[in-house]
């Protein structure tokens, strides 16, 4: 074998461990995060938390979007006018298993204490804590934005 077609040979086998490695990802789905190192979109906070963990994939792209808090989520899709944000796929964290969720199928609690405050904890139907009232995901984007007007009006920021 001459050389060329030995380094070639090397190269190819020392990169098949690297390609075996490599899942694509369909897309629309999320991605894994890198707890700890990964930062959030909107407020640049690592991501830490992973029972609140959020994350947004463009419709057109694929590209994802993450998030410390379903609150920066909502509030990023509308402060960065996104235009795609009707069909965007928004994924959420299960506050009790950390399994990801449809973030529009998911059931919502509002009495959680999460990472930026809002208060808004996802589920699936058989981890939905019981005695607990049922939100939506409209209802937590209203919660969210209710929120966000309060703080910005204790920090005097105009709407």
């Amino acid at each position: 074998m001459n050389r060329s077609r030995r380094e070639f040979c090397l190269i190819a086998v020392a990169a098949l461990p690297m390609l075996i490695g490599c899942k694509e990802r369909k897309k629309g789905m999320f991605e894994p995060v890198h707890w700890d190192r990964d930062v959030c979109e909107r407020c640049k906070m690592v991501l830490s938390e992973r029972k609140y963990a959020a994350e947004i994939v463009n419709p057109d792209t694929g590209k994802v979007y993450k998030f410390d808090d379903i609150g920066c989520a909502v509030l990023w899709l509308e402060e960065q006018h996104i235009p795609w944000k009707d069909r965007a796929k928004i994924w959420v964290t299960d506050a009790k298993t950390g399994e990801w969720l449809d973030a529009r199928k998911a059931l919502y609690t509002d009495d959680s204490i999460t990472p930026m405050a809002y208060g808004i904890a996802a589920y699936g139907a058989k981890t939905f804590p019981k005695g607990h009232k049922v939100l939506h995901f409209e209802d937590a984007v209203r919660i969210i934005h209710r929120i966000e007007a309060k703080n910005n009006q204790l920090r005097g920021v105009q709407p």
